[in-house]
């Protein structure tokens, strides 16, 4: 699955054979692009710094607590923080528009500060994605971490490293008839991920 391109060339056209697809089940699938995002380096720097980072807290059982990342969205027609990530959404747009139908058109930011920070095993199923096909792209900056899916009917479960640069796109049913997570890890480096959806898909 280590496919070593970019989307962006000096004609600024999609390379349709740079991303590998994964089938997995229920009609969900995966693409995968490495080192796809020109200058990640840069705009890890950038988000880190001009990102207002918020932290939440969440009602979990009987009680709150807070979620373990910082976390910010760029709802439709709100600047992004960094023009290498306009460029992103409009080359995923235009890469994506005949197999999805429609534009990415938020960017939702996460900052994964070190190993303890995480996201627990769930489907981006509020709104559309409860009922529709739809997908969902993640562009990850900074330190590696495991992106762990598995099908919520039960069944063979696929880990995929996301890397500086990364592109992953959960498409297809994969967020209603498939779960995915980044667990806790024993020791990490500050992760940024950044995840482009389609109107009304969280």
């Amino acid at each position: 699955m280590d496919v070593q391109t970019t989307l962006f060339g000096a004609t600024d056209t999609v390379d349709l054979d740079a991303i590998e697809r994964r089938e997995l089940t229920e009609g969900a699938w995966v693409d995968i692009a490495r080192g796809w995002l020109p200058g990640a380096d840069d705009v890890f720097d950038t988000l880190v710094r001009d990102v207002p980072w918020r932290a939440e807290r969440r009602r979990m059982y009987d009680r709150m607590v807070d979620v373990p990342r910082l976390v910010y969205t760029y709802m439709i027609d709100e600047p992004l923080p960094h023009p290498g990530l306009e460029t992103a959404r409009d080359e995923l747009s235009r890469h994506y528009l005949a197999e999805l139908g429609e534009p990415f058109r938020t960017a939702g930011c996460c900052y994964y500060r070190d190993g303890r920070d995480s996201v627990a095993w769930h489907g981006d199923t509020i709104g559309r994605g409860s009922t529709q096909d739809t997908m969902v792209a993640i562009v990850s900056l900074g330190d590696v971490r495991q992106l762990h899916l598995r099908p919520r009917g039960g069944g063979d479960s696929v880990k995929v490293a996301m890397g500086n640069g990364d592109l992953v796109v959960m498409g297809g049913s994969c967020q209603r008839t498939w779960e995915h997570a980044v667990p806790k890890v024993a020791s990490a480096g500050p992760r940024l991920s950044v995840q482009f959806r389609p109107f009304n898909v969280f």
